[in-house]
């Protein structure tokens, strides 16, 4: 797959191809069917198909008020984007100059001079442009002149009650810690990432060393507590799975910590040399709030009993 992150990395003679457009922010259970509809209309049209997304997301740039949480990192994106059979993937870096464009602008600089859009493919909610002025109806109309075909997709139903799948809903999911709903809209656990920096060492010596992760900005984080989840080292690489405990949270019990720590402990691995190493925290299920103990020996049979309930709920024998 091709990744571009500038205009001038676009091929001046890129064909004419099939364009979806969308942060993809999860790459959820609706941006896979929005992909996946213009990848077989790439195939019956015998053109390419193109992701166009954004970074950051504009909300980071236009917005006023509170920025939405991240479900993934850019690298995350594009990786679960690959996976869906795209021949390539144009980053537009999203500029307060780029958020000024009309929607005439933006869809004959982007999509028709730079892309040779040729056929369109967008969610129902899609807008564009300056203060999102453009709708499905000016895209069809500029399509008219621009020489592309426009095909819109309905929004996919999250529930019965067809309530749509949005990264917005799955936020809220990860807020409450309802970590096997994400997944089911995600069709994957949700994933933290970061680099695995020096903690305070506690958790070696109390016998259950722990990964602590300085989290990527802006990631959609649950509430404090522990989780049953997976250690995943070279996430985008060679990687390779522990299953682990993962504590959120202040650490109370040793008077707290200045902000939010992400540990994990890969139980029953305590050879894993992992600081100054990028690292993935995939959350399963939480297994429990976070809690302040009286003694150092309270914590260590509650650890004890959250690798029980971590090997219970990732089906590992008990020990």
């Amino acid at each position: 797959m091709h990744i571009w992150t500038q205009p001038d990395h676009v091929p001046a003679d890129w064909p004419a191809c099939v364009v979806t457009i969308g942060v993809f922010d999860g790459v959820h259970r609706g941006h896979r069917e929005l992909i996946r509809t213009a990848v077989n209309q790439a195939k019956a049209a015998h053109m390419p198909v193109v992701v166009l997304t954004f970074d950051p997301n504009p909300v980071e740039i236009v917005s006023r008020s509170v920025i939405p949480s991240r479900l993934s990192t850019l690298q995350q994106r594009l990786h679960l984007i690959e996976e869906l059979g795209v021949d390539a993937v144009y980053v537009l870096p999203f500029t307060s100059e780029v958020a000024q464009q009309t929607p005439q602008q933006f869809a004959g600089s982007v999509l028709s001079d730079l892309l040779h859009a040729g056929h369109v493919v967008i969610g129902a909610n899609f807008r564009f442009g300056h203060r999102a002025r453009g709708t499905i109806e000016t895209l069809t109309d500029l399509g008219q002149t621009l020489g592309f075909e426009v095909t819109t997709k309905y929004l996919v139903p999250a529930h019965e009650d067809e309530t749509p799948v949005s990264s917005t809903l799955i936020r809220e999911l990860i807020a409450t810690g309802d970590m096997p709903g994400a997944a089911a809209q995600l069709v994957r656990p949700h994933r933290v990432e970061g680099m695995v920096v020096t903690g305070d060492g506690r958790g070696r010596e109390l016998g259950f060393p722990t990964a602590n992760l300085e989290v990527e900005p802006l990631t959609a984080i649950p509430p404090d507590g522990v989780y049953a989840g997976r250690l995943v080292i070279d996430p985008y690489g060679e990687p390779t799975f522990h299953h682990a405990a993962i504590s959120i949270g202040t650490n109370p019990t040793f008077e707290g910590v200045e902000g939010r720590r992400v540990e994990a402990w890969a139980y029953g691995r305590d050879d894993l040399q992992l600081y100054d190493t990028h690292i993935a925290v995939d959350l399963v299920a939480r297994i429990r709030g976070q809690e302040q103990f009286s003694s150092v020996e309270q914590l260590q049979r509650a650890v004890k009993q959250d690798e029980q309930q971590a090997r219970l709920l990732l089906g590992d024998s008990p020990r």
